[in-house]
């Protein structure tokens, strides 16, 4: 039998999320996650399989649980880096996008929301 969990997956997943949204993908080591979580890198592989894994936990978390209109960081990340080259990112995108859509009247607002989040992450 294997030692109990010394974390909290949910909260390893909602810190992801803050250090995903803040630096992207490629710019997160697992060095990084290890420090910035507080998990060993034995049990962040146990748990997610990967950082990849780790990185669709918490799109996924952050799609269903906390995306708002003034914090769509994490979805421009994915959608700007991973999901051309991520199919299954790029399926939470689309349906995250599809949900906004509806949210906000339709593609067009969606897209003027998008793009001033985009804007503001640009301006000092």
């Amino acid at each position: 039998m294997g030692r109990p969990r010394a974390f909290d997956e949910d909260e390893v997943v909602r810190a992801a999320v803050t250090l995903f949204a803040g630096r992207a993908y490629d710019s997160v080591s697992v060095d990084d996650l290890v420090s910035h979580l507080g998990v060993h890198r034995n049990s962040l592989y146990k748990v997610f399989g990967s950082k990849r894994g780790l990185y669709l936990a918490a799109l996924q978390h952050y799609l269903s649980q906390e995306l708002t209109a003034a914090e769509l960081d994490l979805l421009l990340l994915a959608m700007a880096e991973r999901a051309p080259v991520d199919a299954e990112v790029a399926t939470l995108v689309d349906a995250a996008l599809r949900d906004l859509d509806k949210a906000l009247g339709g593609p067009a607002a969606t897209a003027t929301l998008l793009g001033e989040r985009l804007r503001a992450r640009a301006t000092p």
